[in-house]
């Protein structure tokens, strides 16, 4: 048996497919089970190398009437992981410690900048963003995608200057259009053709949540606006075609909404990372097992420091701690409002508005996503 186990360590180094652009570091355990009981028989430290990635975490490989012996590969830690991998074990604590300056920094900046300055960099900030998406075409792929530019140490996504310059330039046309904004050809499709020239650029990296965001981002300032219904339903009916057609014409994501209706049935691949997360998030109960004491900081979540952070919250801080989450993006989300409707322009009002959508949006896929509500589309909280 412990023969049989240890030869899954070359289906795992062989059999796998394309995915990470890192080693994955674990060990492969072979457990003996009997009821309820669990007993390791034999354990190998393996290292799965980069391009590859684990399409069988747990095989079963034999079984009599008395055990049942199982093969599970098991990640190491994010500490172990960080000292495999850059010989340091605080690697990642690092890592968002320094984002959280970089990022407070630009908060502190961005609040004692009069917000009518964007107004005249509108379309500068436009074509800024347009030629970073592109620049991102040509930079080397990571898990395979194009969405990074790398800066030394660091990575930088253009999306999120793409984001805001295109709420920058929906406030600043709106408020130049109020009184044509109900009209098809001045009021709807130029804004509806900026979306689609990022959108286009989006999905060639590809990255089709971050194109979703934004088309529901200029849809909802549109409607806001005072744009017809009929035109955002006719927007909608447009590129309902086109959405099914990106889904069902590419392999991956049709996978992906395959392992959505039957996770159970992909377990071991597409669905993995969502049927972690639903037990991370069952297991965590209403106050969860504490700070730091959850399994899927050990690494069995792909990216649980990432886009399914809300995973381990709920499995280390329970449903007081989802809820908290919640809370506090309702919280910001009123005050978003509150600003938008006391701006002293209608730029202001416009603007304030969609940065708040944009967040609002994304913490709603996100949350779906994890929750098991919609497919993964790989969008942050």
């Amino acid at each position: 048996l412990v023969v049989d186990a240890l030869s899954l360590v070359d289906s795992l180094r062989n059999g796998a497919a394309a995915g990470s652009n890192d080693a994955i570091a674990g060990k492969l355990v072979v457990i003996r089970k009997s009821g309820q009981r669990e007993e390791t028989v034999a354990e190998e430290e393996v290292t799965i190398p980069p391009g590859k990635q684990v399409l069988t975490i747990q095989q079963e490989i034999d079984q009599s009437d008395f055990y049942t012996y199982e093969a599970r590969f098991v990640p190491a830690d994010p500490a172990a992981d960080g000292m495999a991998h850059h010989k340091n074990p605080t690697h990642y604590l690092e890592r968002q410690l320094l984002f959280v300056s970089v990022g407070g920094f630009a908060m502190w900046l961005g609040a004692r900048i009069d917000y009518r300055r964007l107004n005249k960099w509108v379309y500068p900030l436009l074509l800024l963003s347009i030629v970073l998406l592109a620049i991102t075409l040509v930079t080397p792929a990571r898990n395979g995608a194009k969405r990074w530019i790398p800066l030394g140490p660091l990575t930088f996504q253009p999306v999120e200057i793409a984001k805001l310059a295109l709420v920058a330039y929906l406030a600043h046309s709106l408020g130049r259009k109020a009184d044509q904004v109900k009209t098809f050809t001045i009021g709807f499709v130029p804004h509806l053709v900026v979306c689609s020239v990022m959108s286009v650029m989006l999905l060639a990296q590809p990255d089709l949540g971050s194109a979703v965001v934004l088309g529901v981002t200029t849809l909802g300032v549109l409607f806001m606006a005072g744009a017809r219904v009929s035109y955002i339903a006719l927007a909608l009916l447009g590129a309902a075609p086109v959405a099914y057609q990106l889904v069902v014409g590419t392999p991956w994501r049709l996978q992906r909404m395959y392992a959505f209706f039957d996770p159970e049935a992909y377990a071991s691949g597409e669905a993995y990372q969502f049927l972690q997360a639903r037990l991370a998030m069952g297991s965590g109960g209403l106050t969860g097992t504490g700070l730091g004491n959850g399994y899927q900081s050990l690494g069995y979540m792909p990216e649980a420091h990432n886009d399914f952070i809300l995973a381990p919250i709920g499995e280390e801080l329970g449903f007081i701690g989802v809820g908290l989450v919640f809370v506090l993006f309702a919280l910001l989300i009123w005050r978003g409002i509150r600003a938008a409707l006391a701006a002293r322009d209608v730029f202001g009002g416009y603007l304030a508005f969609g940065i708040t959508l944009l967040f609002g949006v994304q913490v709603l896929f996100n949350a779906g996503v994890v929750l098991g509500i919609i497919p993964n589309k790989g969008i942050t909280l």
